[in-house]
């Protein structure tokens, strides 16, 4: 009996959790994918968390049994009746029925947090971004969408720091893929258009064979695109970086090391039926195109396909 393919996304507030899911969403098609936002879990509503002094990065505020309760049914194909929290108003909304499509992916903060939510994800992967950026993202975010102001945002954010060091940064050690977006040269003032990915490649899932680009590529696009060996969290992985100025050139060639490894996956690299890949919003609302965020989601997207031929 097949079940749902199920991707995890786990980062910090701001993290880029859901620019990146957007994209995979929308390769794989948004009828074969169910989105979850383990916001939803919350225990405390917003006004609620201030009268308690506690925030949404903590366990305790948090129905993590009910969320990893839920995560083992879609893992089954089982429906769920998922909670909703509104970002918008900070309280809660009534519950949905949701049935799993093909896809499922969780995103949130606390995702890895217990071993039983860990064993349902078929993909686990963690955003990582410099610290400086995601505070430049949550001020954006927070303050055009959510209705706070910049001191406001910074404020939280220094609230928030002991929890995510304690609660938030360890799940890493659990993923298989860890992303990190970050400025060229240390220039922050960058636009999201021209940042540098970093890719740690982890062994606990199969990634395809980037090798051969070390053998294939000229000396100015391996200035571009660079593949490694080093450690994180004292384990040893494979890095994939791709700079914010290579070109669609050579990036194609690593999308077509994925195509020619699951010949099906060909539909997928082609730009034209997927044009929301790597597009992400300007600093002034403009629709800017990242090659590297367009490359960090095809191989997400490859993995989950991967997990298709091996269990369903």
């Amino acid at each position: 009996m097949s079940r749902p393919i199920i991707l995890g996304i786990v980062g910090d507030s701001a993290a880029g959790k859901t620019t990146l899911t957007r994209g995979i969403a929308q390769v794989l098609g948004p009828e074969n994918v169910t989105l979850i936002c383990t916001d939803d879990y919350h225990r405390y509503d917003r006004q609620q968390r201030a009268e308690i002094g506690i925030t949404a990065l903590h366990p305790d505020c948090n129905h993590l049994d009910i969320m990893q309760q839920h995560l083992s049914l879609l893992r089954t194909g089982q429906p769920i009746l998922k909670p909703v929290y509104s970002h918008k108003t900070g309280t809660f909304e009534p519950p949905q029925y949701i049935k799993p499509s093909k896809f499922v992916i969780i995103e949130g903060l606390l995702g890895y947090s217990t071993r039983a939510a860990r064993d349902s994800y078929d993909v686990k992967v963690y955003l990582a971004p410099p610290e400086p950026l995601r505070a430049k993202w949550k001020v954006k975010r927070d303050t055009q969408k959510r209705g706070y102001t910049p001191e406001q945002v910074m404020a939280e954010l220094e609230k928030r720091e002991p929890d995510s060091d304690m609660y938030i940064r360890p799940q890493r050690q659990w993923s298989d893929i860890v992303v990190s977006f970050y400025p060229p040269n240390e220039a922050e003032d960058e636009s999201n258009g021209h940042l540098n990915v970093r890719l740690v490649l982890r062994p606990s899932i199969p990634h395809p064979d980037f090798t051969e680009i070390i053998n294939s590529t000229s000396d100015n696009d391996q200035s571009a695109i660079r593949l490694g060996l080093d450690r994180d969290m004292s384990k040893p992985v494979d890095v994939l970086e791709v700079d914010g100025h290579a070109t669609l050139e050579q990036v194609n060639k690593l999308e077509h090391i994925m195509c020619s490894d699951m010949p099906y996956l060909r539909n997928i690299c082609d730009r034209e039926s997927n044009p929301e890949l790597g597009k992400i919003a300007g600093t002034t609302g403009e629709t800017l195109q990242s090659y590297p965020l367009a490359l960090t989601q095809l191989i997400i997207t490859y993995h989950m396909l991967k997990a298709t031929q091996i269990y369903q």
